[in-house]
């Protein structure tokens, strides 16, 4: 019982590091080129070795950080990150660059999820198309209530599963990046209460499509929730830049 007791709290502490570290690097309070020692960490955070090992370890398999011999650990420049690990995105939407890494996942939301809808509409068994349909009508009524957590969680649930539909392996994993864009724009208030009538619609009308096999209208229908999303959000950007 104590040995393991002894390992969670190890596991809590190397969190603790590792997410001070991180979110310190994504908001470029420890700047790249930056260098420390596992002993300035050890003296910093009052943890041991080990937990310190350990935290750094997870930063580099990140390509947050790299050794250096003889000098200690130096941060990477931003482009060796693994900026589709979840960690990096929410450290990046907690600090200065939140715009930045938002406006990066609509921009893949809206190279991706059109693609996904016109799949989703060929390859989706019946059993799905329904369950889509489904969802969007518990979605428009979420929306039109202002449940902005039900909203939430039924958004999430029904674009996660329009690339699972599209049949493509590859689309169905990135269903985290759909995760952290819309918590992160209800996290920081960037979400309306009232979602527009034309967005819900909009998602019906793709659920629709996708179980009626129109490609097209699948297809055009996300474009037109995608362009709505990013004017949605450019507005409320302008009203409060700090958000």
């Amino acid at each position: 019982m104590g040995s393991t007791l002894g390992l969670e709290k190890i596991g809590d502490l190397r969190e603790q590091v590792l997410d001070t570290l991180g979110r310190e690097i994504c908001d470029t309070t420890i700047a790249p080129g930056a260098v420390f020692t596992t002993k300035s960490l050890e003296s910093r955070f009052q943890v041991s070795r080990p937990v310190v090992r350990e935290a750094l370890r997870a930063l580099e398999a990140l390509g947050m950080i790299s050794p250096k011999r003889r000098v200690g650990m130096t941060v990477s420049p931003f482009s060796s990150w693994n900026v589709f690990d979840s960690r990096v995105i929410r450290w990046r939407l907690a600090g200065s660059n939140r715009v930045s890494q938002l406006r990066s996942l609509m921009e893949i939301r809206q190279a991706i999820e059109p693609a996904a809808a016109r799949m989703a509409a060929v390859r989706a068994p019946l059993l799905q198309s329904s369950e889509l349909v489904g969802l969007a009508g518990n979605l428009w009524r979420a929306g039109r209530e202002g449940n902005a957590e039900e909203f939430l969680r039924l958004d999430t649930k029904f674009h996660t599963l329009v690339l699972v539909m599209s049949g493509n392996e590859m689309f169905a994993k990135l269903h985290h990046l759909i995760d952290e864009v819309l918590t992160g724009r209800f996290q920081y208030n960037l979400m309306p209460q009232y979602p527009a009538p034309e967005a819900l619609q909009l998602h019906v009308e793709i659920a629709v499509a996708i179980q009626a096999g129109n490609a097209d209208k699948a297809g055009g229908s996300m474009v037109a929730i995608m362009e709505h999303t990013m004017l949605e959000m450019s507005s409320i950007w302008e009203q409060n830049p700090t958000a």
